[in-house]
């Protein structure tokens, strides 16, 4: 068999040299033939050739053979770190060989090439991806902007992804759901409670303002003229502020007979008043509470006030305790206790209004003492039947004589009572009991009549005689 034909080539490149130069040193000469040159196998038409040229520095060793620890012919060969070529005088023999490459088989180039397409590709396709979905976008959060990147498809995933916190008082524009482009801009205001007090009224507004000016402008307060708690300057953090403010108002001040118009951002009415000139004096007060907040278009009338004070002493009423006592006769009452009122001191406050006298204002009021109730004796004893002997006598006259006919009457001395004037020693000794004059009517003429039979007309010298008219 014919040589391969990169034997072929080696033989005919070492002739040559690697300049084509012949072995006796002359240009152009025809080297000597050789024994089987020309009697290589013919390839059959159609079979190509493989390149079997390569430069020195591409040149790779020959595979090793397959078997353990030897890495199979279908895998790339690392080809060796390349050498200078040598250098000599002579151009023929002393030149350094160049050896040929080994030929590779196409299915292992293709198969040693598709990982690497694969991976270009793939990173080609990522790359594009990346800067597809990178955007820069501009936060802000209160008040200082700064530019980042993100992946963010929405305000609200930025949001998350910064670490900005939101409550249901902040402001964010634009919304939290508005998709994010390259080149937009994100701001966020943080709330701030203000505990305000506007012309005396308390509540508490949110406001995304930094400062007291600011905050004013946004809940649409006018502060020219206004009394400010704190300065137009002054800084709110996200804690808040505590403000009262007092707008400039007009108030009308009516006092002794003139009227005042001041413009005035007072906290009270009396401050109010005061600002118009007027004082106030004693017990002078105005028509509203002095306390109270003027408000604007009010009008304020002071009121002149003089007064004295007057204590009144009253007496306490006692109640009456009905008792039933056996041994009087029906219809016979006996004050066994008698009653005794209760006194009250009360003072009263005498106030004039502009010269005008007020209804009297009771200040206060004390028990000095306390009354005592009255004991009374009902008599439940029947009445003894009349004396027939004696019931056509004049009794009437008699007691007209003696008191009038007044069953209660007492003499200027004390000592005799009731209709017929007796004493107490006689009443008793004719079975009466308590005073004459508490007795009732018919007993006090039973007892009279018991008194005739014992001792005649002698009780009544003066008027006695009456009896037989």
């Amino acid at each position: 068999m014919s040589k391969p034909q990169n034997e072929t080539f080696e033989a005919t490149f070492e002739a040559y040299g690697p300049h084509g130069t012949a072995p006796g040193g002359g240009d152009g000469a025809c080297p000597p033939a050789e024994p089987g040159l020309h009697e290589a196998e013919t390839v059959p038409a159609g079979v190509a050739y493989a390149d079997t040229y390569r430069p020195a520095y591409e040149t790779q060793a020959p595979a090793p053979p397959p078997g353990p620890g030897n890495t199979s012919v279908d895998e790339p060969v690392v080809p060796p770190k390349p050498e200078p070529p040598a250098t000599t005088s002579a151009r023929g023999r002393g030149a350094r060989r160049r050896r040929p490459r080994l030929l590779e088989r196409p299915e292992s180039a293709v198969r040693r090439l598709l990982p690497q397409a694969l991976v270009v590709a793939f990173l080609a396709g990522g790359t594009t991806a990346f800067v597809a979905t990178d955007k820069a976008v501009q936060l802000s959060v209160d008040g200082r902007p700064r530019t980042l990147h993100t992946f963010a498809d929405h305000v609200g995933e930025l949001l998350a992804e910064e670490g900005v916190r939101v409550g249901a008082h902040d402001m964010i524009a634009p919304a939290l759901d508005t998709a994010l482009t390259t080149g937009d801009a994100v701001a966020v205001r943080y709330g701030r409670p203000v505990r305000l007090t506007l012309d005396g009224r308390r509540r508490t507004v949110w406001t995304t303002a930094h400062t007291v000016d600011g905050a004013l402008r946004q809940m649409g307060v006018r502060a020219e003229g206004a009394h400010l708690s704190a300065s137009r300057s002054r800084t709110i953090g996200r804690a808040g502020l505590t403000l009262d403010v007092r707008t400039e108002r007009a108030v009308t001040i009516m006092a002794d007979g003139r009227s005042r118009t001041v413009r005035t951002n007072a906290a009270t009415a009396r401050q109010a008043v005061e600002e118009a000139g007027v004082t106030l004096r004693g017990h002078d007060t105005t028509s509203v509470p002095p306390g109270s907040f003027p408000r604007d278009g009010q009008t304020v009338t002071v009121l002149r006030v003089s007064g004295s004070r007057q204590v009144r002493e009253e007496q306490i009423p006692f109640r009456t305790e009905r008792r039933t006592d056996p041994t009087l006769f029906k219809g016979t009452e006996v004050i066994a206790e008698p009653g005794r009122p209760g006194l009250r001191r009360t003072t009263y406050y005498l106030r004039t209004v502009n010269g005008v006298r007020q209804r009297p204002r009771r200040e206060t009021s004390e028990v000095v003492r306390r009354p005592r109730k009255e004991v009374v004796r009902v008599g439940s004893r029947p009445l003894p039947p009349s004396l027939r002997d004696v019931d056509h006598l004049n009794w009437r006259a008699l007691a007209a004589c003696e008191s009038g006919g007044r069953p209660h009457a007492v003499d200027s001395s004390g000592t005799y009572g009731g209709l017929y004037q007796f004493d107490t020693r006689t009443w008793h000794s004719l079975g009466g009991s308590g005073r004459p004059q508490d007795a009732p009517a018919d007993e006090q003429t039973y007892r009279a009549k018991q008194l005739y039979l014992r001792r005649g007309t002698g009780p009544w010298p003066h008027c006695g005689g009456r009896l037989h008219r």
